[in-house]
């Protein structure tokens, strides 16, 4: 704006969005497990399914969120203490915090906080700075957006192995880039267009995915914990981002973006050894993939999953009358119970 008084009104933009989301959230629906688990409320639980999977039959997905219920009715919210002594979720607990940490230290904000300094020593005419800052915010809309649109399809781990890898290899060109952009006329535009890479790369699967994998590696009663010790880990590494790039960028010059080529290729790494694929499994699937690298055997729970998920399509009707599936396990001596049961011989 022209008028220096002006920036008042730019700054009440900001309001807009949160009464968009305002309006839209009561169409919203609700978290089956939510409705299920909290409310006791299996016809909205099944509802809010079906719109979400965008299919009818949910009686898989209902079972998973009773057995999960069932196996909790003799457990208890775990502390942030507890949760770091319970050697069952020990890797699942580290690969959050790893992913985490990386989440922030990849580099990304050094590009925000920093990204008029970053342009101006590209080479950039600070008139125009504005509007390239702008084209920034469009780039990782439309990133978010794409990927949020793929992630069911492509997985979780494959787009977080990609998005931190893609990031290295753009932190290297623009390594490379601004270190010849004195003695070559176009070598800023290249350092531009590396910086939207490195903000497109971050958006396609490391600016969401770890947020979900923290509630999909913890069951229930270690969620809040989990939850808790990720966004410690998050603003920490938020501020020490804040506080020590520009040290970092005055003693590196245009060698401070390899620290973040160290962190990105670490954190790719790390995920491709440790992190199992999420998409589509259910949390025992989680807990057994974790299981061995953990040192422990199959989860305890197993039975009583294995149970529920051989349940066949028509069992749901079979239940004794009176019983509460979340509060009142099936009898597998009463003959009403063993209609709907089948037990794998496995178990």
């Amino acid at each position: 704006m022209q008028v220096e008084s002006s920036w008042v009104f730019l700054f009440s933009f900001l309001a807009v969005p949160s009464l968009l989301q305002l309006c839209v959230l009561p169409f919203l629906p609700e978290s089956p497990r939510f409705l299920l688990m909290e409310r006791r409320d299996e016809k909205a639980a099944e509802k809010a399914f079906q719109r979400l999977l965008g299919r009818s039959d949910v009686s898989v997905e209902l079972e998973e969120v009773h057995a999960e219920a069932r196996a909790q009715t003799t457990t208890h919210t775990v502390s942030v203490l507890q949760l770091l002594r319970t050697r069952s979720v020990r890797w699942q607990l580290i690969t959050i915090i790893v992913t985490m940490a990386c989440y922030q230290l990849c580099g990304l904000n050094a590009i925000w906080y920093y990204t008029n300094g970053i342009l101006e020593e590209a080479g950039f005419a600070q008139s125009i700075l504005p509007y390239i800052t702008l084209s920034t915010g469009a780039v990782e809309t439309l990133a978010a957006v794409v990927s949020g649109l793929v992630i069911e399809r492509i997985g979780r781990k494959p787009l977080l192995i990609f998005g931190f890898s893609a990031m290295a290899v753009f932190f290297s060109l623009l390594t490379v880039f601004l270190s010849f952009q004195d003695s070559v006329t176009w070598m800023p535009y290249l350092s531009y267009i590396c910086i939207l890479a490195v903000i497109a790369s971050f958006c396609s699967g490391p600016g969401g995915v770890p947020f979900i994998l923290t509630g999909e590696l913890f069951e229930q009663s270690l969620r809040p914990a989990a939850f808790m010790i990720a966004g410690i880990v998050n603003w920490l590494a938020n501020f020490a981002v804040g506080l020590l790039f520009p040290f970092i960028q005055e003693a590196l010059q245009s060698l401070a973006f390899l620290v973040f080529v160290v962190v990105c290729v670490l954190g790719a790494v790390f995920l491709s050894c440790v992190l199992p694929e999420t998409k589509n499994q259910t949390f025992l699937d989680i807990s057994r993939s974790f299981a061995k690298i953990n040192g422990l055997p199959a989860p305890a729970q197993e039975l009583e999953l294995e149970l529920v998920l051989t349940v066949g399509p028509g069992a749901r009707e079979s239940v004794t009358p009176g019983k509460d599936p979340l509060t009142d396990p099936q009898d597998p001596q009463d003959p009403q119970d063993q209609n709907g049961i089948k037990m794998e011989s496995a178990l």
